[in-house]
C-alpha cells in the first residue's frame, strides 16, 4: 500500500509526516464533513476533530483497506457525534416516527452541478441530511445505520425517503427554474 511509510512516520508523531497526511486527505474529508453539517464553519471544526482522532487512532490501521476509506468512516463519527453534541443540531435530530413513505419517482434524471446539489442536500433537516448522507454516501443499510443512530430501521429507512423526496422535489424546482431562465434569455 502505498500511504504505509507516511502511516508509520505519523503513529512516530513527525510533524511532516502529519503535516503531508493533512494536506493529502483534507479536501476530501472536509468534503465528507460539508454534507453533514449546515455551514463551512462547522465542517471545518469536525475536518480538525476528526484529524485529532485519526492521528490519535492511526496505530488502529492496518493497512488492510483503502487509507481514505478508514478516515472517511471516522469522520462520519465525528460528524455525527459533533451534531448530536451541539444544541443547534441536537434540536433538529429529532426523527419522526416510522411513516408511510413518500413515493419517489426513479425516472428523474437531475443534470445539476454538484455544489448545486450539496446546497440542497444541506438545506434538508438534519436528521434528513443525516440519514441521506450514511445510505447514499456513505452505503451503509438502514439496520446500520439505525445502530449508529440509535433509531428504528424503519425509521431510517422513512427519513431516507423523505430525504429524498424533498431533494427529488427541489432538483425538479430547479431544473423549473433554469429552463424559464434559458427560454426567458431567448
Amino acid at each position: 500500500m502505498q500511504h504505509q511509510q507516511l502511516v508509520r512516520d505519523c503513529i512516530r508523531q513527525q510533524r511532516p509526516a502529519q503535516h503531508q497526511l493533512y494536506q493529502l486527505f483534507a479536501p476530501q474529508m472536509l468534503g465528507v464533513c460539508v454534507r453533514y453539517t449546515k455551514s463551512l464553519d462547522d465542517a471545518e471544526d469536525v475536518l480538525q476533530e476528526g484529524f485529532v482522532k485519526v492521528f490519535l487512532q492511526l496505530q488502529q490501521y492496518k493497512g488492510d483497506g483503502e487509507l481514505g476509506a478508514w478516515m472517511r468512516r471516522i469522520m462520519v463519527n465525528t460528524a455525527i457525534s459533533y451534531l448530536k453534541k451541539h444544541s443547534r443540531y441536537r434540536l433538529h435530530m429529532q426523527f419522526d416516527a416510522a411513516g408511510p413513505h413518500p413515493v419517489v419517482q426513479e425516472s428523474a434524471t437531475p443534470k445539476l452541478q454538484a455544489d448545486t446539489l450539496i446546497a440542497l442536500i444541506q438545506r434538508l433537516p438534519t436528521g434528513y441530511q443525516t440519514v441521506f448522507n450514511l445510505v447514499a454516501m456513505e452505503g451503509l443499510n438502514h439496520v446500520e445505520v439505525g445502530q449508529l443512530l440509535n433509531i428504528s430501521e424503519n425509521t431510517s429507512r422513512s427519513q431516507y425517503s423523505r430525504a429524498r423526496a424533498l431533494l427529488m422535489r427541489w432538483i425538479h424546482e430547479e431544473e423549473e427554474s433554469d429552463s424559464k431562465k434559458l427560454a426567458k434569455a431567448q
